[in-house]
């Protein structure tokens, strides 16, 4: 009997876990959210040129890396949270920086 691409026990692929997935994507955005503003805010103290360099090699370092894993099951919400907490920390600091 074939299967279908992607079935992995009948003739349907498994469904897709929201509930856990967003669980998931919600706690990591929190904790990149938490670590983007603090490395980030720790930067522009030194300068603020720095910290808006130091942050773009490394979003442009890892997002080849992000890409790829896009489709595996589990680490996509993984990434999904990294991307969210990551324009929330930029945003963040921005306003930190407009404000004072």
């Amino acid at each position: 009997m074939n299967q279908p691409p992607g079935a992995r026990y009948g003739a349907y692929p498994e469904p897709t876990p929201w509930a856990a997935g967003i669980a998931v994507s919600a706690l990591v955005a929190v904790l990149a959210t938490a670590g983007v503003y603090a490395f980030g805010a720790a930067l522009a103290q030194v300068h603020w040129t720095l910290a808006v360099a130091v942050n773009l090699v490394a979003v442009g370092g890892a997002t080849p890396s992000a890409w790829r894993w896009r489709n595996t099951p589990v680490v996509r919400w993984i990434l999904l949270g990294v991307a969210v907490g990551v324009v929330l920390g930029w945003i963040a600091l921005l306003l930190v920086a407009i404000s004072s």
